[in-house]
């Protein structure tokens, strides 16, 4: 009886994997038209069928493998690699998962109305084994594809977080051999880790003797940002720059002495023009009030 069972699913999955392989024009000329394809695809429908093709054809070796629920499928890895830049086009311009996920399923009806026409009597149970074998796979393929979908939106997430962290962190070269970081916001563990790896790559650039970290724009000095700022001020020694801390304001400076943080080893001055001031000095450049004009 187990071996009946086997032998019923395998001829299932030859029926299907036939089919696919035959109708494969007809499948591709009709995806071809459907929004998933059409929308990508929009300067030639020519290169838009033979991305069809190449989807079906993977579709025809998951079904030869008979593993029509497996995600893990061999046949799947050519779907993601399709359908993934697909998807994730389609994502970058907004679309949810679940509407990919739509655009997906809108695939199965064109080749279930093919697949009819394989059999004289719809009715048959030929028919309704190949049309579930074929809702099964169908439904696989969406599951890929929405994997594939959150997988692409998680990374374009992750990359945006990255750029912004970029963005609100630039390392400006004030004078020769004089670079700041003027910090605004939240300091957490990612963005320190961008402040230190972009103000170190500067130190060796701009051969930077001296690294102006300016926190005026930070709201909140805790034990955790105290200790980020000790950590860039360490790596910067490590690559020759002295380092000085400035924007100190006066609830910030109560809140650090009343969490007994230990900034005795930094070097702090009041504002960025104190700062840029102190180390022009020790560049032996004469810094002098502007006269008033009367």
């Amino acid at each position: 009886m187990q071996l009946s069972e086997q032998e019923t699913v395998a001829s299932s999955a030859r029926a299907l994997t036939g089919f696919l392989t035959r109708r494969r024009e007809q499948i591709a000329q009709r995806w071809a038209d459907v929004p998933l394809f059409r929308s990508v695809f929009t300067v030639s429908r020519d290169e838009a069928v033979e991305a069809c093709k190449s989807v079906v054809d993977a579709l025809a070796v998951v079904a030869s493998t008979g593993r029509l629920e497996d995600i893990e499928a061999p046949g799947f890895d050519a779907v993601r690699e399709q359908l993934g830049s697909m998807s994730g086009s389609r994502s970058r311009i907004g679309l949810s998962p679940a509407r990919i996920a739509e655009e997906v399923a809108a695939l199965r009806p064109p080749v279930a109305e093919l697949l009819r026409t394989e059999f004289p009597d719809p009715a048959a149970a030929e028919a309704t084994e190949g049309l579930l074998d074929l809702t099964i796979l169908m439904g696989t393929l969406r599951l890929v594809t929405m994997q594939t979908a959150l997988s692409a939106g998680e990374e374009l997430i992750a990359r945006q977080r990255q750029q912004l962290h970029e963005v609100a962190t630039p390392v400006i070269n004030l004078w020769e051999g004089i670079v700041a970081v003027p910090l605004i916001g939240t300091l957490d563990s990612a963005r320190s880790q961008v402040v230190m790896e972009s103000l170190l790559q500067s130190i060796v650039t701009q051969r930077a003797r001296y690294v102006i970290l300016d926190i005026t724009g930070v709201p909140t000095v805790d034990s955790l940002v105290a200790q980020h700022l000790m950590k860039t001020v360490a790596a910067a020694r490590l690559m020759g720059a002295d380092c000085v801390v400035s924007g100190i304001r006066p609830a910030t400076a109560q809140t650090i002495v009343q969490l007994g943080i230990d900034l005795g080893s930094v070097l702090t001055r009041a504002s960025l023009a104190d700062a840029l001031a102190y180390a022009l000095r020790h560049q032996d450049i004469d810094v002098s009030a502007r006269a008033s004009l009367r």
